[in-house]
């Protein structure tokens, strides 16, 4: 029974992954493309995520010791990779990263193992604008949907329950709303009145003094005041999860930083010093394409497209044998 119910996981499995990756690429007009496990831990390529976890390091023998790092995301990597391979405004890349985060708490939403589909497209700077954000979050949720109803087609037990159209709000707005919650809890309360939603502005310092959630300076850009007067061009998709019966993050992106964005945001950050990286020199001298991008967890995906309680019933991670005990006990698949 149980090599039964993994081999039918894993025919959904890539069933996700291949709905999903064909969709995104033909909505967003991405060209699929090769990418890096490994890049030089002094080139600044790496993402800091929310700035304190640290990646896997070591030396490489043939290279004299030189430090090289497994990635954490490919926030940065994509961008100069749209730019070595001369993509043009409105076109961007996909690429089917794999990474590990040996700082992640692991649990049924996190693993140390990450994959993802991480993506880059190139913009002009007059897009660099809350409508053009959230005009791609809007195709980004029409491929989520389309891939839960193919899904169910197979698997009728999945039945879809998505809403139509997903909601936009600022983190600032959700405080407002909830100011006795945390973040997650604010976000649960949201996630469960209106099913899917974008929360902008992660990263940007609340009216309280807080941030909903951190975000790395270099990436993203999370200071810049948009056209609605509120400060963000980034967020997090969030749907609203039946099984778990609470706020189910898929998706980090944005619109990426610009020269005096990233300057600003690094002096929030207390971390200047990056700036004399080549990511950062390059970037800062006008050599890099505006952009925007994101990254999509694949097994998160597939978690919540199969309704599974455990994201290691979606792929092999590792975890605390007290973890696999306590799951094996609520009668939870294990790969």
């Amino acid at each position: 029974m149980k090599a039964h119910e993994i081999i039918r996981t894993e025919e959904g499995i890539r069933l996700v992954k291949d709905t999903f990756s064909r969709e995104l690429a033909k909505e967003l007009d991405l060209i699929p493309i090769s990418s890096p496990l490994i890049v030089a831990h002094d080139s600044g390529l790496n993402d800091n995520l929310n700035g304190e976890e640290r990646p896997v390091r070591f030396p490489l023998r043939m290279f004299n010791g030189q430090q090289a790092e497994v990635v954490q995301s490919l926030a940065k990597w994509k961008r100069l990779r749209l730019r070595e391979l001369e993509i043009e405004p409105g076109r961007g890349i996909l690429t089917d990263m794999r990474a590990l985060r040996p700082d992640e708490e692991t649990g049924p939403l996190h693993s140390v193992y990450v994959d993802q589909w991480d993506w880059e497209k190139h913009i002009t700077p007059e897009e660099r604008s809350l409508k053009t954000l959230r005009a791609t979050v809007e195709k980004i949720y029409r491929v989520i949907r389309f891939t839960e109803q193919t899904v169910a087609r197979r698997f009728p037990e999945t039945e879809p329950f998505l809403p139509r159209e997903i909601t936009f709000i600022h983190a600032e707005e959700l405080r407002r709303r909830y100011p006795d919650l945390s973040p997650g809890r604010r976000e649960t309360k949201a996630a469960r009145q209106y099913g899917a939603l974008f929360i902008i502005g992660i990263g940007t310092e609340l009216s309280d003094g807080s941030m909903h959630d951190g975000r790395a300076p270099d990436y993203d850009d999370w200071i810049t005041e948009n056209e609605e007067g509120t400060t963000g061009l980034n967020g997090d998709i969030i749907l609203w999860n039946p099984v778990l019966e609470r706020a189910f993050e898929v998706s980090s992106m944005g619109i990426r930083v610009d020269p005096g964005s990233l300057l600003k945001q690094l002096a929030v950050r207390g971390c200047m010093e990056r700036k004399n990286l080549p990511f950062h020199r390059m970037l800062l001298e006008g050599k890099l394409p505006q952009s925007m991008g994101g990254g999509i967890g694949q097994s998160r995906m597939c978690m919540f497209m199969l309704r599974k309680r455990h994201i290691g019933e979606v792929h092999v991670g590792f975890w605390p044998p007290e973890m696999i005990s306590e799951a094996r006990s609520m009668g939870i698949i294990m790969m």
